[in-house]
């Protein structure tokens, strides 16, 4: 399938960015890259900080739907939440973006946007999303929290109030321990090794036998 005129510009923007800082990126040489005309461009982002919105959200986006590849990747929970912050580091590694929403480090080469939603006069429900909120490093850290814990408790099984307490803050903790690999690297064994070894004992395992369905 064709990639669409919106993602088209959204991958010649996010060319142009690894290319050169934002400040630096011509709305021009966008939309010849994509092979659509500065017109379509303006129509389709309304501006250049709305192009920045929907290549942010886009990132955004695309790093939650790995977190649910990873999530879904192993049935044993404590390789789920593995996963999911061995992607959280690699992603952070290869993409400005995404390190930059999750540490909530913006550097001088990155779109200056803010997090708050910006008033919008957009038809295309993509764009009105994009001009809304952008996720801060706590909302991700809820995100991907709550995406875990959904992965780890599966459907229909039956938890105590502390049971998902305990949970939580497991996931959480991985979380926490995979944001901190984004911000100083591990050493050789990297985040894999850190989670496995915070982990054990600490809530992620089934529901005691004892916490039958009712």
């Amino acid at each position: 399938m064709m990639p669409s005129a919106r993602e088209s510009l959204l991958d010649a923007a996010y060319t142009a960015l690894a290319r050169r800082a934002w400040s630096a990126v011509r709305m021009v040489d966008v939309a010849a890259s994509a092979g659509v005309s500065r017109q379509t461009l303006y129509n389709e982002f309304g501006s250049k900080d709305g192009l920045a919105r929907a290549l942010v959200r886009r990132e955004a986006d695309g790093y939650l739907a790995g977190v649910e590849r990873a999530l879904a990747a192993f049935p044993d929970a404590r390789e789920k939440l593995t996963a999911a912050a061995e992607w959280t580091t690699a992603t952070a590694r290869d993409n400005a973006l995404v390190r930059a929403l999750l540490t909530g480090c913006w550097n001088e080469r990155l779109p200056a946007l803010a997090l708050t939603a910006v008033r919008s006069s957009s038809v295309t429900p993509a764009q009105r999303r994009a001009d809304g909120p952008l996720p801060s490093p706590a909302d991700f850290v809820t995100l991907v929290r709550d995406r875990a814990v959904a992965a780890v408790a599966g459907p229909g099984v039956y938890r105590t109030r502390q049971d998902t307490a305990d949970l939580a803050r497991s996931c959480e903790a991985a979380v926490r321990l995979a944001l901190s690999c984004v911000l100083a690297p591990p050493a050789e064994g990297g985040v894999a090794d850190l989670v496995r070894g915070v982990l054990p004992g600490a809530g992620v395992s089934a529901p005691s036998p004892t916490a039958g369905a009712r």
